[in-house]
């Protein structure tokens, strides 16, 4: 499985479930079960770079705001969904977070912004498919996010960084 096929699965799962997290982990385990064990261990890869990578105090700061706050799980449940959302949110919110003001022009803190379940789907589907565990597809996160921190209950801060999603967003 290469890139093109992850962020095909990706999309057609989340098409299919209309954009309900918990009904798109849903259609990716079975999408997943439909592939060979190997396959799923490639995807669970391809989607561990991609939440690593995502692991950025900008990109933190961008999902406090959205959210209306953001702990350090609400965060993974937030790098889940916004894999979730398919190549170019993803892209463009790592490229420049505040332009997810404009790639989400949707987003509803209450119903967005959380799909823990994404993250488990290749365990499950794979655990279905062989009735072992997923082996270990990834490096320890890091003990920090990459990149500055900054105080994102300082409004200043915030309104400077993010300027459309604080326009939006902010108190």
């Amino acid at each position: 499985m290469d890139e093109t096929d992850f962020w095909l699965i990706i999309d057609e799962t989340r098409e299919a479930a209309e954009g309900d997290p918990d009904e798109q982990a849903d259609r990716l385990v079975e999408r997943l079960g439909e592939l060979a064990p190997d396959d799923v261990i490639d995807f669970a890869r391809l989607f561990e770079a991609r939440f690593q990578r995502a692991y950025r105090y900008d990109l933190w700061g961008a999902a406090y705001l959205l959210l209306g706050g953001a702990s350090e799980d609400s965060f993974d449940y937030f790098r889940c969904w916004l894999i979730g959302q398919g190549r170019d949110v993803f892209e463009g919110g790592l490229q420049e977070p505040d332009d997810l003001a404009d790639l989400l022009p949707g987003f509803d803190e209450e119903e967005d912004g959380e799909a823990e379940d994404l993250g488990y789907a290749a365990d499950e589907a794979y655990e279905q498919l062989t009735g072992l565990p997923l082996p270990e597809v990834g490096g320890r996160q890091p003990a920090r996010p990459s990149g500055a921190g900054f105080d994102f209950d300082d409004p200043d801060v915030m309104a400077k960084r993010f300027p459309r999603l604080w326009e939006r967003y902010g108190d």
